[in-house]
């Protein structure tokens, strides 16, 4: 299995966010969204970070009420660790397992084209799973 099947499962939208602007917009965002990384593009293609909850969690614990006024920008996880739609699945576990990532964007040609989460790969390894273990069952049951 390929990110792109994924994607093709769970569609390519991502929910971004600019650089300038600010953490409470922001965490608006995430919350509103249901998600817990938005990815910071100022021009919705090219990928200058990600903004994770923990991201705000932190800046919010050091500067306190004042936190939600600060720019993305200052916040944000500059080192993204981005995969295409070709790579496979199971290269991709192993990287988000190995640097403890939860959400990875894909880019081909080096634009924003989708993003995949921890979540996302359990859930098509599972189907997967299931698809297998019906497969051999009928296997069983029918010989064939």
């Amino acid at each position: 299995m390929r990110v792109s099947d994924i994607l093709r499962h769970k569609g390519s939208d991502v929910t971004t966010v600019r650089s300038d602007a600010s953490i409470e917009t922001a965490s608006r965002q995430l919350a509103d969204g249901g998600i817990g990384a938005l990815v910071v593009s100022d021009d919705g293609t090219t990928i200058i970070g990600l903004l994770f909850e923990r991201d705000v969690v932190r800046h919010v614990a050091s500067a306190g009420r004042d936190a939600l006024d600060a720019a993305v920008g200052s916040v944000m996880t500059t080192e993204v660790r981005t995969c295409s739609p070709t790579d496979s699945v199971e290269e991709l576990m192993v990287a988000m397992t190995e640097r403890r990532l939860r959400h990875i964007p894909v880019e081909e040609s080096g634009m924003l084209c989708g993003i995949v989460s921890i979540g996302d790969v359990v859930e098509r390894r599972l189907d997967e799973l299931v698809t297998e273990r019906q497969q051999l069952h009928e296997y069983i049951q029918t010989g064939r």
